[in-house]
């Protein structure tokens, strides 16, 4: 039986957050970007030698047909041919660059996996032979592995099948560091045909080793459809057929089939994949000059103090600009839970981006002050609001940053929790979310909470249970 797209989401996310999680990355991932897949690359081909690619199963021996007929035509010329277009990118290659994964796997020639991580401003180490294995670079983000080469090295791709019996000769370090990754981290199969005579041989191994004791991975899989087979009824059932054969067969490698519709789903599940990796991550916004009734600096910072360490306390990862006015009570709160409860550690539920202050012309500084803001809360999937004002030429007013903030994270889709009752601009945005409660529909049975209450447990009991209750919505807990 295949997994639904809830329990892909919870358990590949969970993946995630343990940093065990992985990407195989096939050719179905470039081809809506405009590069051809297998079948298109080996077409031309194909036809130089009187054959006809849509009738052929084993692509690989077209190939190696091929390579015998013109052996003074390098395959290479092929792909450099395909591969050395220039394309733009698509959403999922950008959504799987900005999801927290360090280790990528691919079979695909092209440099859109890797152009995508740097685009993320992520720095990735990519490997494509076995002399650059044993090079680490400095300040890496994700490593890319290459199984079968890059479109630089045309001459060394893995495209034949006797580029495939040679393949434990010439690259065992790349089959035994695939072998430790299948072993020890969950994978996502994306555009992967598990038609490929090397994943499959290596799939085996694995399975001969550990059994049934194999790690869980997730593949997207495309359902037959009768519209596939337009008037041929048996065909479809055929085809239909094969594919439940094929999902049962991937089992024994402990690969659980995602069936999709339409390849636009997968878009949508990847989407789903990156907010509820998010979820955890909470931006505590807010700056306090001063205080209005019942609120005082002691016990607005006790306040925080307090809701950071619950936030820390509930798992979750806490991102502050060091507002002034609650900047150290965030710290201080988050840090005295994480040093008091067992296996916490600081970067794992912390991260501090004050703002740079060196900043003289108005205009550049508003311009930085815009970005870091961004920068800052794309990582995040909940923002709280408490508090917020600030003097502005000797007149005390509601934080204009407080409310830049809101409107990045509203139009984020982040799970927003204004303190109205902590006043300023925490009180403006709950006005603001009030009148559009249905937008909001999660903060319906707290919004009375949020905006009158000022006991401070009460509060942070409600926050919690609102984030709690999205979790729960999301499959994490």
């Amino acid at each position: 039986m295949s997994v639904n797209k809830k329990t892909l989401i919870r358990r590949y996310v969970k993946a995630i957050h343990e940093g065990n999680a992985a990407v195989f990355a096939g050719a179905g991932l470039s081809r809506s970007s405009g590069y051809v897949d297998w079948r298109g690359l080996l077409r031309p081909l194909a036809e130089e030698i009187g054959l006809d690619v849509d009738k052929e199963y084993d692509l690989l021996s077209v190939a190696q047909f091929y390579k015998n007929k013109r052996p003074g035509t390098p395959t290479s010329q092929a792909i450099l041919d395909a591969f050395s277009k220039e394309v733009s990118t698509n959403e999922n290659i950008k959504i799987l660059s900005r999801l927290p994964i360090f280790t990528y796997w691919t079979t695909n020639y092209d440099e859109l996996l890797e152009n995508g991580i740097k685009n993320a401003n992520r720095n990735p180490d990519v490997k494509y032979n076995y002399r650059q294995l044993s090079y680490i670079l400095p300040d890496r983000d994700a490593v890319v592995y290459k199984m079968h080469g890059d479109v630089k090295e045309p001459d060394m791709a893995v495209l034949t099948k006797t580029d495939y019996e040679l393949y434990q000769i010439k690259y065992p370090l790349f089959r035994t560091i695939l072998k430790g990754d299948l072993i020890s981290k969950t994978f996502l199969f994306i555009g992967f045909s598990f038609q490929d005579p090397n994943l499959d041989y290596v799939l085996g191994q694995i399975h001969s080793l550990i059994g049934d004791n194999a790690k869980e991975h997730f593949c997207f899989v495309r359902r037959v459809q009768e519209s596939d087979y337009p008037g041929d009824p048996e065909l479809y059932a055929y085809f239909r057929a094969r594919q439940e054969l094929q999902e049962e067969n991937l089992k024994n490698y402990s690969i659980q089939t995602v069936f999709v519709d339409s390849f636009a789903e997968i878009t949508d599940i990847l989407r789903d994949i990156e907010k509820a990796t998010k979820m955890r991550n909470v931006f505590v916004s807010g700056s306090a000059v001063e205080f209005s009734s019942p609120w005082d600096k002691a016990s607005a910072e006790s306040f925080v103090a307090k809701l950071a360490g619950e936030l820390v306390h509930a798992n979750c990862k806490i991102t502050s600009g060091f507002g002034w006015g609650i900047g150290s009570a965030v710290v201080n709160g988050a840090l005295k839970t994480i040093y008091s409860e067992k296996y916490k550690h600081v970067d794992e539920h912390l991260c501090l981006r004050p703002f740079p202050l060196d900043i003289i012309d108005p205009e550049e500084k508003r311009k930085q002050r815009q970005q870091y803001r961004n920068d800052m809360i794309v990582e995040t999937g909940v923002s709280i609001f408490v508090f917020g004002n600030k003097i502005i030429d000797g007149e005390m007013v509601e934080s204009p940053g407080c409310m830049e903030e809101f409107e990045i994270a509203k139009k984020q889709g982040n799970l927003i929790i204004p303190v109205g009752s902590t006043g300023y601009a925490a009180k403006k945005i709950l006005d603001e979310i009030k009148d559009n409660i249905k937008d909001y529909v999660y903060l319906t049975d707290y919004i009375d909470v949020l905006e009158k209450e000022t006991d401070a447990d009460i509060l942070i009991e409600a926050i919690i249970k609102i984030i709690k209750d999205k979790h729960r919505q999301m499959g994490l807990n």
